[in-house]
């Protein structure tokens, strides 16, 4: 469970499996003005398969299937109800996302594990590595090209940076963010 810190309204509840298989995790989150429920499935290869998102306000609703392809083709399916002055959801054009082996679910800290296990950046010193995201907005839902770099930092850390924004995320010996600065800190259930 994260508590928001750009949105101290926000709560993100999380459950996690992750096997030999991949991971598998579904999640909800609310805030004041909208609440999300997901689904994720990623391979043994740490690369992202499918999310399932469906985002509500208080007069709207949108959902959202992503899947990536094993050939690495991204493909979307979306729709919108209601009055919400979003953009709208979904992946306008698919060849803005070639390359990329991960989504990221914003707001949601759990989907920094993917690129955090697959490059190994707990278990070895890694150098910034460049990555392309399939980075969906919440709560629109519109799918987007995201450049991001990840590299090892000091134990239990992982560098970050997005544009200009540049941080260091705290990290549990599964890769899972405690703390994202600016974005969400992990809580004990009670």
């Amino acid at each position: 469970m994260w508590q928001g810190l750009d949105d101290p309204s926000r709560v993100d509840q999380v459950n996690v499996s992750i096997t030999e298989s991949g991971m598998h995790a579904f999640g909800t989150a609310t805030s004041d003005t909208f609440a999300t429920a997901w689904r994720l499935e990623v391979d043994a290869g740490w690369v992202t398969r499918r999310l399932e998102v469906s985002s509500r306000g208080f007069d709207w609703s949108r959902n959202l299937v992503l899947e990536r392809s094993h050939t690495g083709t991204w493909t979307a399916h979306a729709d919108a109800a209601g009055d919400a002055d979003l953009p709208a959801p979904g992946l306008a054009d698919p060849s803005t996302v070639q390359g990329a082996q991960d989504c990221d679910l914003g707001l949601c800290p759990l989907t920094n594990t993917m690129p955090i296990r697959r490059l190994g950046l707990l278990d070895r010193s890694v150098a910034e590595t460049p990555l392309v995201m399939a980075w969906v907005d919440v709560p629109s839902l519109r799918v987007i090209r995201s450049e991001q770099i990840y590299a090892s930092a000091v134990p239990g850390r992982v560098l970050f940076r997005s544009g200009e924004f540049r941080t260091e995320l705290d990290v549990d010996p599964d890769g899972i963010v405690i703390d994202y600065p600016e974005l969400a800190t992990r809580q004990v259930p009670t």
